[in-house]
């Protein structure tokens, strides 16, 4: 059975004057502002768009690297995953840089390392983001 989110954004005014409203349909946060100038200028207490697909892809991220990793019996004591879009205006989403500390017992750096690229490559916010953004990966075992 498929499961729908659904965000949704009440605008007022041009881009570059106006503003708007982002909240989610599962009322898990407050709803947020955003601006053209907290997504190309200076974020201001505001949230993005592309602020939004990071925290997106690094909880997508952390959860396919957990699973991949139980699947090796391996599973992590624990996780820590940043998710850095970089925004162009004019060019778009022009890089997304993940970054995994993981504290994993009884694994070798070069196994963490094969199955963190494994995640990236099954994360489903890497594969709607591949093709179109460059992923950037480092993974590192504490």
């Amino acid at each position: 059975m498929a499961l729908k989110s659904t965000g949704r954004t009440h605008w007022d005014g041009d881009l570059f004057n106006g503003s708007g409203t982002t909240s989610l349909d599962s009322g898990a946060t407050e709803p947020m502002r955003v601006t053209w100038k907290a997504r190309a200028e200076d974020h201001g207490g505001l949230t993005s768009p592309e602020e939004l697909i990071a925290a997106a892809h690094a909880s997508c991220y952390s959860m396919a690297f957990s699973n991949t990793l139980a699947k090796d019996d391996t599973p992590p004591t624990s996780l820590d995953v940043t998710a850095t879009a970089t925004f162009v205006p004019g060019e778009g989403i022009t890089l997304m840089e993940l970054e995994v500390k993981g504290d994993v017992e009884a694994i070798s750096d070069e196994k963490f390392q094969e199955l963190a690229e494994t995640a990236k490559n099954g994360c489903p916010v890497s594969q709607a983001l591949a093709g179109n953004v460059p992923i950037s990966l480092v993974a590192t075992l504490v």
